[in-house]
C-alpha cells in the first residue's frame, strides 16, 4: 500500500462544496448520540444557553449528518402541539413513495375528522380533497381535518395511524417521544423532546426533499380559490433560504418550531420548544440559524466516482485500473479551519486479475489537525478481466485491425 498525506488547503480551492465536518474547538456529536471527533469539549452541546434563548427547549443540527452544533434541556419532554404533524407528514410521504396513495388520490372526510376544531379548512363530510391539496393544507395552515383524514385513510383508523407514529418514532431512535394523535392538540401523554423532533424534522427533508415544495408556501388557495392559506411560519417570507418547516401551539406547549433553512450547501434544523410567545419562537429560531451561518460551513472535498489515482492489475487485459472515490468526501466544519485538514491517500502497489467494478483498492482519510474525520473507499472505476487465449486473440486482432486502418 501506498500513503501520501496532503494539506487540503492546496486543493480547496479547486474543489466545490457539499459536505459535513467538525470544528478543531469541539466535540460533536450526532442525533444517533455518537461522538463524531474527539476535541475539546463544545458547551453549545451541553445544557448552557449561551445565546439567551428564551425558550424552554432549544436544538441546532446540521441536516446532511446530524451533527448537533448547539442544545439545551434538548431530551425534556413537552407538548409538541402541531409540530407533531412532523411525523403525520413523514408517514404521509412514505405512503406516497410506496405507491399506497398518489397526489391526486381522493381523501374523503369522516365526521370524525370534520370535527377536529383548532387549525383547519372546515372540510365537509360531502367533499374529498387530494392528496395533493390536504399536503398543502397541512404543511401551509396546520389543518386538523385534513391530517385526520390522511390519517383515517392510510391507518385505517385514527389510532391505527398513531402506532404507525409511534412504531415510526421507536425506529428512529425518538425515545424521549410518546404520540396520542396525528394532530398536536394537548392530550395527557403526548410528549416529545426538541432532540426528537429533530430527528423526525431531519429524516422528512433528507428522505423525502419534495416536502418543501409545500412547507416553503407563503400563501396559495384551495377549492379553485374558494380558500385562502397564509403559512404560520413566518420565516418562510422573513427568513432567507427558510425551507420550512412546522410551527406549534396550544395552551399547554405554548409556542413551538422546528425552523430549516438551507444557505451556501449548508442546511441546518434550528427546534425551539415552550417559548412564551409567538414572535420569541421566531426571533429564537432565528438566532439559532444566524449562529449556524455564521459559524459553519459545508464543503465537498470531492464527489463520488471521482479519479483518485491508478493502481496496477496484474494478468490482466488491461495493465492498470483507475480508483475513484465510492462516497463523496464531504464534512461539516468551522469557518476558518479549511487549512488544518489533511488526507491521506492508501492504495495497493499493484492487484491480480480479474478486477471488479466497485472492489475496494484502497482508502482515503480526512483529518483535522490530525484528528480523523472520515475514511472513504477508493474503489475500482471499472473490471479488469483476467487475460486468456481468447480475450487474447481478441486483443490481438483488434490491435492489428487498428493498424490496418492507419
Amino acid at each position: 500500500m501506498t500513503k501520501k498525506i496532503i494539506p487540503l488547503f492546496l486543493v480547496f480551492c479547486l474543489m466545490s462544496s457539499t459536505c459535513f465536518a467538525f470544528s478543531e474547538n469541539y466535540t460533536w456529536t450526532t442525533l444517533d448520540g455518537t461522538l463524531e471527533t474527539s476535541a475539546s469539549t463544545n458547551d453549545l452541546v451541553e445544557n448552557s444557553n449561551p445565546l439567551n434563548l428564551e425558550a424552554g427547549s432549544a436544538i441546532l443540527i446540521e441536516q446532511n449528518s446530524g451533527q448537533v452544533l448547539y442544545g439545551y434541556n434538548v431530551h425534556e419532554q413537552l407538548h409538541p402541539a402541531s409540530v407533531t404533524k412532523i411525523m403525520s407528514l413523514l408517514l404521509i410521504m412514505e405512503a406516497l413513495d410506496s405507491g399506497k396513495i398518489t397526489l391526486e388520490t381522493q381523501i374523503p372526510c369522516s365526521e370524525n375528522a370534520a370535527s377536529m376544531g383548532g387549525s383547519q379548512i372546515w372540510l365537509d363530510t360531502t367533499e374529498t380533497l387530494s392528496v395533493n391539496d390536504m399536503l398543502k393544507a397541512i404543511a401551509v395552515v396546520s389543518a386538523n381535518d385534513c391530517v385526520t383524514a390522511l390519517a383515517e385513510y392510510l391507518g385505517g383508523t385514527v389510532d391505527g395511524f398513531v402506532q404507525m407514529m409511534n412504531n415510526k418514532a421507536k425506529e428512529l431512535g425518538m425515545n424521549d417521544t410518546t404520540f396520542k394523535n396525528c394532530h398536536g392538540l394537548d392530550e395527557d401523554g403526548h410528549l416529545t423532546s426538541a432532540y426528537d423532533i429533530a430527528l423526525m424534522s431531519r429524516e422528512l427533508l433528507v428522505k423525502h426533499p419534495q416536502i418543501t415544495n409545500y412547507t416553503t408556501i407563503w400563501t396559495d388557495t384551495l377549492r379553485d380559490g374558494k380558500s385562502a392559506l397564509s403559512n404560520t411560519n413566518k420565516l418562510v417570507r422573513n427568513y432567507e433560504g427558510c425551507t420550512g418547516l412546522k410551527t406549534g401551539s396550544t395552551s399547554l406547549a405554548l409556542y413551538n418550531l422546528s425552523a430549516s433553512a438551507t444557505r451556501d450547501n449548508l442546511s441546518l434544523i434550528a427546534v425551539v420548544m415552550k417559548a412564551p410567545t409567538s414572535q420569541i419562537r421566531f426571533k429564537n429560531a432565528t438566532s439559532l440559524l444566524d449562529y449556524g451561518f455564521t459559524n459553519f460551513s459545508y464543503k465537498s472535498f470531492g464527489n463520488i466516482g471521482d479519479f483518485v489515482g491508478s493502481v496496477s492489475v496484474g494478468k490482466g487485459i488491461s495493465n492498470e485500473v483507475r480508483t475513484v472515490y465510492d462516497s463523496s468526501p464531504s464534512f461539516l466544519i468551522k469557518k476558518g479551519s479549511e487549512s488544518n485538514i489533511t488526507y491521506e491517500i492508501s492504495l495497493e502497489s499493484s492487484v491480480q486479475a480479474p478486477v471488479t467494478k466497485g472492489q475496494q483498492l484502497g482508502t482515503i482519510t480526512y483529518y483535522l489537525n490530525g484528528e480523523s474525520l472520515s475514511t472513504i473507499s477508493l474503489v475500482a472505476e471499472n473490471s479488469i478481466d483476467k487475460i486468456n487465449l481468447i480475450n487474447m486473440a481478441e486483443t490481438v486482432f483488434k490491435s492489428c485491425f487498428t493498424l490496418l486502418r492507419i
